[in-house]
C-alpha cells in the first residue's frame, strides 16, 4: 500500500480529466448505441492517435498547437470518411469502422517502428498519462467541451450524421490525449450500456454517476496499490457497469 501516492495535486487534475471526458461521452456513447456503431470511438480514437504519431515523427512539439491540429484534421478525416461510407453502404458501417481501425493502428506501428521510444509512445496513447495532465490541457479540454455540450444538446435533431460525426470526431481527439484510447471506449460505451434499462434524466443521472465513481475509485486504488491509472479506472468502471446494469434491471423488472 502507497498512502504517499495519494497526493491531491496529481489525482485532483486527474479526476477533473476524467469527467471532463464523461461529460460529453457519455451522451455521445448513449447516441453510438442507439446508431448501432459501438466501435466508431476506437476507429476515430486510433485516426486521432495516428495524427499525433505523425506528428511526432514530423518533430512538432508533443503539447503544441501544431500537434493538436494534427489530431484533429485526422479525426475530422476520419469522420467524413466514415459519414461517406454510411451513406454509400449503411449495412456493412460497422465492419468498415474495424477495418479503419486496425489500418489506423497498423500505419502507427510502422511509423513508430524505428523509433527508440516508440513503445512508449505506443503505450501512452492507449492507456493514457492521466496522472499527468497539464493545466493547459484541462482549459483547453474544458472549453471545447463546453461548445460540444451545447451543440450536442440544443441542435440534438438538427445535427444530422455529418454533425453528429464531426463533434464525435472533435470530443475524441481531445479526450485521447488525456486519457488514452482505452479509456475514451469505456467511458463512451461503458456507462451508456450499463444505464440501457433507464429511460430520459434518470438514465443519462445514472450513466454520469457511474462514470465518475469508476474515475474516482480507480484512481483511489491505483494510488494506493501503485498501478497504471488507467488499466485500473477501466475495471473499475467495467464492474460497477455490472453492478448498475443488473440494479437498473432488478428496478425495471418490479414495476
Amino acid at each position: 500500500m502507497n498512502l504517499a501516492g495519494l497526493d491531491l495535486a496529481i489525482i485532483g487534475p486527474a479526476l477533473l480529466a476524467g469527467l471532463l471526458v464523461l461529460a460529453t461521452h457519455v451522451p455521445l456513447g448513449m447516441q453510438v448505441l442507439d446508431r448501432g456503431i459501438v466501435f466508431i470511438d476506437l476507429a476515430i480514437a486510433q485516426i486521432a492517435g495516428l495524427g499525433v504519431i505523425v506528428a511526432d515523427v514530423a518533430g512538432w512539439e508533443p503539447q503544441g498547437w501544431a500537434m493538436q491540429f494534427a489530431a484533429a484534421s485526422a479525426a475530422l478525416f476520419g469522420a467524413l470518411l466514415l459519414t461517406w461510407s454510411e451513406r454509400r453502404w449503411p449495412q456493412i458501417q460497422e465492419a468498415l469502422i474495424g477495418v479503419l481501425f486496425v489500418l489506423a493502428s497498423c500505419i502507427g506501428l510502422l511509423l513508430l517502428a524505428n523509433n527508440p521510444h516508440g513503445g512508449e509512445h505506443l503505450k501512452d496513447l492507449l492507456v493514457g498519462q492521466i496522472l499527468w495532465v497539464s493545466p493547459a490541457q484541462l482549459y483547453g479540454t474544458a472549453a471545447l467541451s463546453v461548445l460540444l455540450l451545447l451543440a450536442l444538446f440544443g441542435l440534438r435533431w438538427r445535427l444530422g450524421r455529418l454533425g453528429f460525426y464531426i463533434l464525435f470526431a472533435l470530443a475524441v481527439t481531445a479526450s485521447v490525449q488525456l486519457v488514452g484510447i482505452y479509456l475514451v471506449f469505456s467511458s463512451l460505451i461503458i456507462p451508456a450500456l450499463a444505464s440501457a434499462a433507464l429511460h430520459g434524466r434518470r438514465r443519462l443521472l445514472a450513466a454520469y454517476a457511474l462514470g465518475a465513481a469508476a474515475y474516482a475509485l480507480g484512481l483511489f486504488i491505483s494510488a494506493l496499490a501503485d498501478l497504471p491509472s488507467g488499466a485500473v479506472i477501466v475495471l473499475v468502471m467495467a464492474v460497477l457497469g455490472v453492478l448498475l446494469s443488473v440494479l437498473a434491471g432488478s428496478g425495471r423488472q418490479m414495476r
